[in-house]
């Protein structure tokens, strides 16, 4: 199940004593964030709110993430296992996640390398929005799209030309250059690094059959 709108009733609620763990991950970076406990009501609550919500042991009562420090979860999918007894909830953290300050619960260095791609994303996303001044993207929106397009050209010769004339250290350099201008160009036409994996996954699909 995969979706936000899985059937509660069909989940094992015995096995816990009417408790399930629920996993919450990044939606977009897989930064596993904080683990909590649901019963039935929780998870109902969390579907109707859009807020993940979960049962406090401790306090013997339903609470939503981010009620008194409004560092809410936004819910974006539910995934049960295959045993369904534990639930992944995928989510939009709104500031930290723990109460300590870092964004999850096992500290500031859980993200998955590749995570930060979509960390940059997102940022990119905000400066777009919000054009500070100073920002060396702000300067690239501003610019226009030929002006990225031209930085992209450029940065793809010079990455071409490290792969084959310099050292591992510089081709990196080069190619994290043209992967950022590559995604300012991207949110320029109002797309993202999600919209390119989309399209990669398609085309792998096609090609493998799965």
């Amino acid at each position: 199940m995969t979706d936000t709108n899985i059937d509660v009733s069909a989940l094992d609620w015995a096995k816990g004593d009417g408790l399930l763990p629920a996993v919450v991950q990044h939606w977009l970076t897989g930064e596993v964030l904080m683990l909590g406990y649901m019963n039935a009501e929780a998870l109902a609550t969390t579907q109707a709110s859009g807020h993940v919500t979960f049962y406090s042991r401790s306090k013997q009562r339903l609470w939503t993430k981010g009620e008194s420090s409004g560092n809410v979860l936004t819910l974006k999918s539910l995934r049960v296992d295959c045993d369904a007894d534990t639930v992944l909830v995928q989510a939009v953290p709104h500031g930290p996640t723990c109460h300590q300050g870092t964004s999850s619960c096992f500290g500031d260095d859980v993200v998955p390398p590749l995570g930060f791609l979509a960390e940059l994303d997102a940022l990119i996303a905000r400066r777009d929005r919000e054009r500070p001044q100073g920002s060396y993207t702000t300067k690239l929106f501003e610019g226009g799209i030929r002006r990225m397009a031209q930085k992209v050209g450029e940065e793809g010769v010079e990455t071409a030309l490290a792969a084959v004339a310099q050292d591992d250290e510089a081709l990196l350099g080069e190619a994290a250059d043209l992967v950022f201008h590559l995604l300012v160009t991207l949110r320029a036409r109002g797309l993202g690094l999600t919209d390119v994996t989309r399209v990669l996954a398609a085309r792998h699909t096609e090609r493998t059959g799965h």
